[in-house]
Formats: C-alpha cells, sequence, structure tokens
C-alpha cells in the first residue's frame, strides 16, 4: 500500500510528497523500514527498492509482519540530480529531528522521523558521492555498535566500521533514529549516480536474511552470509593526493595491498609527466579508492584497512 507521510506545497500549484510502500501481511507487529534517498545524487538505494518491493511481492505469503520502504525521501534532489535540497541549498541529512513549525524541509524532516520511530530495524541506505567508490559497509558510532553489530553482521555487507566519534552528526537521521530508540543501521556503497548490480544484490541478500533472523519471513532460501571485518577508526590508513593533477588508479579497488606499493599516479596533462605517485602507507584491503579523476593536493584518493586489524578481527 503506498502511502503519502509527508507533503507540502510548491510553486505552480504542484505538491512535494514523500511517500512509502507498506507491505504488509500476516499478525505479528514487527516492522523494519528500509529508507533512501537522503541524498538527490546516491541511487544504489533505488534499485534495492525495487528489488525488495518485487520479492516481497512474489513472497508475500512468506511474510509475517510489516516491510515499509521509502524510496526518496528528497524527491526534489532525485529529480533535479542533486545532493541536497534545491533552493534551500541544504543537506536533507542536517535537518534531523526537524521541527512542526519550522521551514519545509524542517516540517518534513519532522514527519518523516514520527513515521519511522517503534521499527524494530531501520536500515539507512547511501552511496559514496561521485568521486568515491565505497565498498559495501555500515558505518557506526561506538555508543550504539553494541546494540547494532548483531544486526549489521547479519546484512552480508564486506566491512563494518565503528567510528571512534560519531558516524555522523547529531543532525542526521541515523542518529536521531538511535536516540529515539529506533535501531538504524547506516550502509554506504557503491559510486554516486550510479547503480552497482553486484553490490545490491549483496545487500539484498543481507535484508533477507535480516528478515529471517526477525522471524519476518519463512520458508524462503537465503543466500551465505558474509562475515564482516569490524573495525575502529584507528584501523583505517588514508590516502591523500601528494599533487594536484588527474589520478590515474594502478590498484584495483577491493583488494589487498602492500605498505609502500603505489595506488596510482598523479599525472600532469600539460607537461606529459608524473607528477607524483600516490603510495599505500600501510598494508591491508584497499575499500575505498577515487572514481573521479581530478585531484588536488589533499584531496582523499583512497582508505585502507590495516592488514593487522584484519587479522586481529
Amino acid at each position: 500500500m503506498i502511502k503519502t507521510i509527508s507533503q507540502a506545497g510548491l510553486a505552480v500549484n504542484e505538491k512535494l510528497k514523500i511517500q512509502k510502500n507498506s507491505i504488509k501481511n500476516g499478525t505479528s507487529k514487527k516492522r523494519i523500514c528500509i529508507v533512501t534517498g537522503t541524498h538527490g545524487d546516491e541511487l544504489e538505494g533505488q534499485y534495492i527498492c525495487y528489488a525488495l518491493g518485487e520479492y516481497l511481492k512474489e513472497n508475500i505469503d512468506k511474510l509475517n509482519g510489516t516491510v515499509d520502504i521509502y524510496p526518496a525521501l528528497n524527491p526534489l534532489g532525485i529529480d533535479s540530480i542533486m545532493r541536497g535540497i534545491p533552493g534551500y541549498d541544504l543537506d536533507m541529512n542536517r535537518t534531523f529531528p526537524g521541527t512542526e513549525s519550522g521551514t519545509m524541509p524542517e516540517m518534513i524532516a519532522h514527519e518523516i522521523l514520527e513515521d519511522l520511530k517503534g521499527a524494530d530495524v531501520c536500515i539507512d541506505i547511501h552511496a559514496s558521492n561521485i568521486f568515491l567508490r565505497e565498498i559495501p559497509q555500515i558505518r557506526m558510532s561506538i555508543p550504539t555498535s553494541e546494540i547494532l553489530l548483531p544486526y549489521a553482521k547479519m546484512l552480508n555487507v564486506d566491512f563494518v566500521w565503528v567510528h571512534a566519534s560519531a558516524t555522523v552528526l547529531e543532525s542526521t537521521l541515523a542518529h536521531s533514529l538511535n536516540s529515539a530508540g529506533t535501531k538504524t543501521l547506516v550502509v554506504e556503497m557503491g559510486v554516486g549516480m550510479r547503480i552497482t548490480k553486484e553490490y545490491c544484490k549483496q545487500l539484498m541478500d543481507g535484508i533477507i536474511n535480516l528478515l529471517v533472523n526477525l522471524e519476518m519471513l519463512k520458508d524462503v532460501e537465503t543466500a551465505e552470509i558474509r562475515e564482516p571485518v569490524v573495525s575502529l577508526d584507528g584501523a583505517v590508513g588514508f590516502v591523500n593526493s601528494p599533487a594536484a593533477g588527474i589520478f590515474v588508479p594502478d590498484t584495483e579497488f577491493g583488494s589487498i595491498v602492500s605498505e609502500g606499493d603505489i595506488i596510482g599516479r598523479i599525472v600532469d596533462p600539460l607537461t606529459g609527466e608524473i607528477a607524483e605517485n600516490a603510495v599505500a602507507p600501510c598494508s591491508g584491503l584497499l575499500f575505498t579508492l577515487r572514481e573521479y579523476p581530478v585531484v588536488y593536493g589533499g584531496s582523499l584518493i583512497a582508505r585502507i584497512l590495516r592488514q593487522e586489524d584484519k587479522e586481529n578481527d
């Protein structure tokens, strides 16, 4: 059932509507929420919403509970291919918990939050931006990790990054929901403005596994679920560009690198020379890699999960 959870008037007699697809069956009061489209340039979650909706329609007799799918919290951003909310120069994921009597984005944020509260689990799906590619991962803060980590391990991601500081700012959806007692996991994967079907399939398998573990799905086949590497901030090495130019990668994304390996070259198209090499500061898993080639001094090129942490986990 399609439901409108928030709406606001726009110019030329148009309306902004935030909608969800509420798929319900059986007598269980359990509910999970799949949320995406907070940033208009992050599209990986769009495919997952489609795939999950299709799967649940085909297996509705095996569902016991409610799955709420929110594909577009920022539909104006998606329509205009903008990260933020057009006309407000505002990141929607910096407007929560919102307020009943504020600006349009604040009122919408408030109504979204109220609709999501009380779910057993909420999965907030993000992609990376257009500059970086990320392997499927879940990010959380240390204060929430004890509660969230068991659920994160069900979701078939490669990596769980537990931040020593808050994963997200206090004005984000995930922080607001976790503070309200609704368990919310932030998924990051892929690259901005693209759909990476293999990553979407991987997370889709994880969501089905979560539903089975929550006893909301029965008599369905589940894929073999990956055991994610769990890491703290200190176990992540950063590679920043030592010069301006064009970044040309020499290493495969998702591979294991050794300390001193050349991740890629910063080349100068004008002189036809290599300006600098980007070198791995440690050995480990290359879980973030620059996608957009133009870089400046200090631009993030890669993140590496240190090998010693991966071995000790």
